[in-house]
């Protein structure tokens, strides 16, 4: 019987209570600092001398060291395990953010946007591997989609703490210092406070059951799984990958369309900065507030109930969006499908790390995981590309457009090939 199926299994709230300290609160730090200085950077980037352009260059390269970082974490995750991996990547971090708060040289934070980019892909990473080996498969998706839901509440009121921040000091530059200081916290959390890894002991896949390691003699072989590496586990794995993957790259596309288009689409539309702001911000508070619910669906009905409602709501939302915009009450239109769009990302919320989790081989994870991660990273990193290029060749409408049959295409795509490699009955 597995672990979580027994009569005397904790539940789910004693669990995710239990993970709080230890996997949920690092994230939220990690996550308020960086929210606290994303925004900042083109302006941070300005003030050492960086154009429009270079800044806007500057700012993707958090992306592109996310990118770059996932499959290097997987590899140190599998070698090292994952708090010593954290507590590396937090260091690491805190060293260039320092670096960029003292040197005031356009290259220093450069280099400073790319590690941090890289590091929170280890971070990321190795809170994942972990969630994936720890939690028991009943509740996986919850635990899953709070794990994304603390990210969420971090990238939500960062902005507003640099806000209150800049109000004090008048000075961007403190922003940096607070991020710092998030991950002094955060390595001080990781290092000293209780082991994960120790207190929650992975299942021991025995004949395709889970049971817990109780740390009694065995007698008998003992069969030993040899690593399989990162580029062979990409390999064995890439009919997975080509399929499931590339629907999830779907979804991370649109998620990541709906922050690039809302903005610019209250500014094609006439709007003022203050009213933009009001209609994303909404739309951010819709998403925010149905994290924990995808969770539930999906623990509850099976991935695809989350995923399909999520492609279709934002697919068809941009969609509808396209053909709003010389209407006589696009400002109305444009409110309530950032509403929708908002909705639907909040159904969404852990699909891709719950997925990624019921896909990884049981005994190494993590390689898998950072081949997994580095598919809905591109995803949602070309999509800026995308609709800036859709847009000066031919309109936002149509990029918009574009975005919906992206997501329509993701939903086929999750009908097609989701069941077949997460088997929602029997596993």
């Amino acid at each position: 019987m597995p672990v979580s199926d027994r009569p005397d299994s904790p539940s789910a709230r004693e669990v995710l209570w239990r993970f709080g300290p230890m996997v949920y609160a690092p994230t939220v730090l990690f996550a308020v600092g960086e929210g606290a200085v994303l925004p900042l950077i083109p302006t941070l980037a300005g003030q050492l001398g960086a154009d429009v352009a270079l800044a806007a260059l500057i700012s993707s390269l958090l992306v592109v060291g996310q990118l770059v970082g996932n499959i290097p974490a997987g590899w140190a995750v599998a070698r090292v395990g994952e708090r010593i991996t954290m507590i590396v990547a937090g260091t690491l971090a805190l060293v260039v953010v320092i670096a960029g708060a003292l040197v005031p040289l356009l290259p220093v934070f450069a280099l400073a946007v790319f590690v941090l980019g890289f590091c929170a892909a280890a971070f990321g990473l190795a809170r994942h591997s972990f969630m994936t080996t720890r939690v028991p498969l009943a509740f996986r998706a919850r635990a899953l989609s709070l794990l994304g839901g603390t990210f969420r509440l971090g990238m939500f009121t960062g902005p507003f703490i640099a806000a209150g921040l800049l109000a004090l000091f008048a000075q961007p530059r403190v922003t940096i210092w607070f991020l710092a200081v998030c991950l002094v916290a955060l390595i001080a959390l990781v290092a000293f406070g209780p082991d994960p890894e120790k207190q929650f002991v992975a299942p021991v896949p025995v004949r395709g059951r889970f049971v817990e390691d109780s740390g009694e003699p065995v007698t008998g072989s003992i069969p030993v799984t040899e690593r399989a590496g990162v580029f062979r586990t990409m390999w064995r794995h890439r009919h997975v990958l080509s399929r499931v993957g590339l629907a999830a790259a779907s979804l991370s596309a649109v998620r990541s369309a709906r922050q690039v288009v809302l903005p610019l689409w209250g500014v094609s539309i006439g709007l003022d900065a203050q009213s933009i702001a009001l209609v994303v911000g909404i739309s951010g508070a819709l998403d925010f507030a149905l994290f924990y619910a995808s969770g539930q669906v999906m623990d509850r009905f099976g991935r695809l109930w989350a995923a399909l409602p999520a492609m279709i709501l934002m697919g068809s939302g941009f969609l509808a969006l396209s053909v709003t915009h010389d209407v006589a009450s696009s400002e109305m239109w444009f409110a309530m499908f950032a509403a929708v769009l908002g909705v639907g990302n909040g159904l969404s919320s852990g699909i891709l790390l719950t997925i990624g989790a019921d896909l990884a081989p049981t005994d190494d994870p993590a390689p898998f995981l950072g081949s997994w991660r580095t598919l809905t990273d591109a995803g949602g990193a070309t999509t800026p590309l995308i609709v800036t290029g859709i847009t000066a060749a031919s309109s936002l409408s149509f990029a918009a457009g574009a975005v919906g049959v992206i997501g329509l295409l993701g939903a086929i795509a999750f009908i097609r090939w989701l069941p077949r490699f997460v088997p929602h009955v029997g596993r």
